[in-house]
């Protein structure tokens, strides 16, 4: 059983994605909803659990919506700062607060489960989910290894069922959903 931050018992909330100054600071991109809060919930580790930090984010970042700057304890100058390019930052699942709105996920919850059309067919699984601007798009990977990319709305994903490892999506018409049992050679 894993312990750390490989298993579904921990949230990544950022990554870090430069420096800035000379000072030690860092650049993370926030995958929290406010990105001030990738420091809210407490020390953050890195994906193998073995480093940890303590991080104080100072500000925006110039020009970046999502993108904080942010002290992290024990790294006091650039090159410290730079050599942490792309960790990622994850907590404990239990620090984070309970979802008060129904209907709402966190992104952990979405990645891996199964994608069904309202017939039951598998279209896939859900591999990430993205944001490039536009709102919330599901990755999904169909049986055949390509990707599909689905708007995350009620129109396109009405059901999204976490406890049975489901959700219901309604692909667009040029999406071809092939017959109950076919391979994808078929």
């Amino acid at each position: 059983m894993v312990e750390g931050p490989a298993s579904r018992d921990w949230v990544c909330l950022g990554v870090m994605v430069g420096a800035h100054g000379v000072r030690g600071l860092v650049k993370v991109k926030s995958f929290t909803e406010t990105p001030a809060d990738v420091a809210a919930y407490g020390p953050v580790s890195d994906k193998s659990g073995r480093r940890r930090w303590t991080l104080q984010v100072t500000g925006p970042a110039p020009g970046k919506r999502d993108v904080v700057l942010a002290k992290l304890e024990g790294v006091s100058d650039r090159d410290a700062a730079q050599a942490l390019h792309g960790t990622e930052l994850y907590v404990a699942r239990s620090a984070l607060p309970a979802l008060a709105e129904e209907e709402t996920f966190y992104h952990a919850d979405l990645i891996g489960l199964r994608v069904e059309d309202p017939e039951g067919r598998e279209l896939g699984k859900v591999a990430a989910v993205e944001n490039y601007g536009a709102g919330d798009f599901l990755e999904v990977e169909r049986p055949d290894g390509k990707l599909l990319l689905l708007a995350f709305t009620r129109a396109v994903v009405p059901e999204v069922d976490v406890a049975g490892g489901r959700l219901v999506a309604l692909p667009p018409a040029e999406i071809e959903v092939p017959p109950e049992g076919a391979r994808p050679e078929d």
